[in-house]
């Protein structure tokens, strides 16, 4: 009875101090996940059927798919052959079972061709068993799939696709048949994983808490991890963990990074990203090569008796290759020390760069030693 008034008092002054937090603070719900709290992968084969033919046709797969599915209702047929699979698809059904999900609860599903098939556009998934990584069946999947794709063919081969057709989503389409048993209502203390390493946010998580519930509630352990000791009664510990989520915190300033995607050419650079003093030059030089080739009337020419007869002869193709040469002035500019982000991006863009030049700048400024940050290329 003592620990429940403690708990109600620790509540109430937690709700206190939560009430008097700043704005552009961030709350622990939106840093941190709780560990063992997260959704399981599940993944079943399934078939898709009333497409408009446009399904898998004569896929061996999908055909002996349709014959195992109709010999589980009596109906027998000769072999796979004796079906036609124009109107149907083998597909792969995925879904992700939420934390704490109980049978009969609903979630979406994604489906996707793994045949032939050029569109899942009106077609009816199937019931169909989704799997855990375990090879259980958690949840079964069926109804009719929307689709954001368009596929259009024509008779002379031309065709038009519009999004991705070969893949579509069942809304509530799943539903939950087993529960995942969880420790969480057992352990005694919770541990918060920060979304993202920081020792001094850690750190910082940890203080905070223990401003909230007291002294020696919340022990940080590493860069990622803060321990938590939390009730023992269910309904207490989901009353503990709604607080817990609502502290708020003004975190660090994070460590400084250049992240670059080398697919798209996409360039994000820190706010905290500074470069010492240094100079750049950036130029480009462009070569074409260019391909005239000439006709020519080639002669024959014959000797006899001192005297040389020319006659004409065949026409010949004789290359003429043209290359030009042509390089930029090279454009310099300085780097002040301790420059920031906006003058950074100031005075490279002043240079007209394309994204490959940006990074390849920003590789050597760390080459040499000037970027007080970390290149990150994904």
């Amino acid at each position: 009875m003592r620990y429940i008034f403690a708990f109600i008092s620790a509540l109430v002054t937690a709700f206190m101090l939560l009430t008097t937090t700043t704005v552009h603070a961030d709350r622990l719900k939106d840093l941190t996940s709780i560990a063992g709290v997260r959704a399981n992968q599940l993944v079943g084969y399934g078939l898709v059927v009333g497409l408009p033919g446009t399904g898998d046709g004569s896929s061996t797969l999908t055909l002996q798919s349709m014959q195992s599915l109709i010999s589980q209702f009596g109906v027998t047929t000769g072999s796979a052959l004796d079906l036609n699979g124009k109107n149907s698809a083998a597909v792969i059904v995925t879904a992700e079972l939420p934390a704490f999900a109980k049978p009969g609860q609903r979630m979406d599903v994604t489906v996707s061709t793994v045949g032939q098939s050029k569109s899942l556009r009106g077609g009816t998934l199937l019931m169909t068993p989704l799997l855990g990584a375990d090879g259980e069946a958690y949840a079964v999947a069926q109804g009719n799939l929307l689709v954001g794709g368009l596929g259009v063919e024509g008779a002379d081969g031309s065709s038009l696709i519009v999004n991705v057709p070969t893949v579509g989503r069942i809304p509530g389409g799943g539903t939950v048949e087993r529960l995942i048993e969880t420790g969480f209502l057992e352990t005694d203390n919770l541990i918060l994983n920060l979304h993202q390493g920081d020792f001094s946010i850690t750190n910082q998580v940890a203080e905070a808490i223990n401003d909230v519930f007291g002294n020696g509630v919340a022990v940080a352990l590493d860069s990622r991890s803060v321990k938590v000791r939390a009730p023992i009664q269910p309904d207490q510990k989901v009353s503990f963990i709604s607080m817990l989520e609502n502290i708020e915190i003004e975190p660090e300033r994070q460590s400084a990074r250049v992240v670059v995607n080398a697919r798209t050419g996409t360039v994000v650079i820190g706010g905290d990203v500074r470069v010492t003093p240094a100079a750049v030059t950036h130029g480009s030089l462009t070569v074409r090569v260019s391909e005239d080739p000439q006709i020519v009337q080639q002669n024959a020419i014959a000797a006899a008796d001192g005297a040389v007869v020319a006659a004409p002869g065949e026409a010949a193709e004789v290359a003429d290759t043209e290359i030009n040469v042509e390089q930029e002035q090279a454009r310099a500019f300085m780097f002040d020390p301790g420059i920031e982000l906006s003058e950074i991006v100031e005075a490279i863009n002043a240079v007209g760069t394309s994204p490959a030049d940006l990074v390849a700048i920003l590789e050597a400024l760390r080459e040499a030693g000037s970027l007080r940050a970390e290149l990150v290329v994904i």
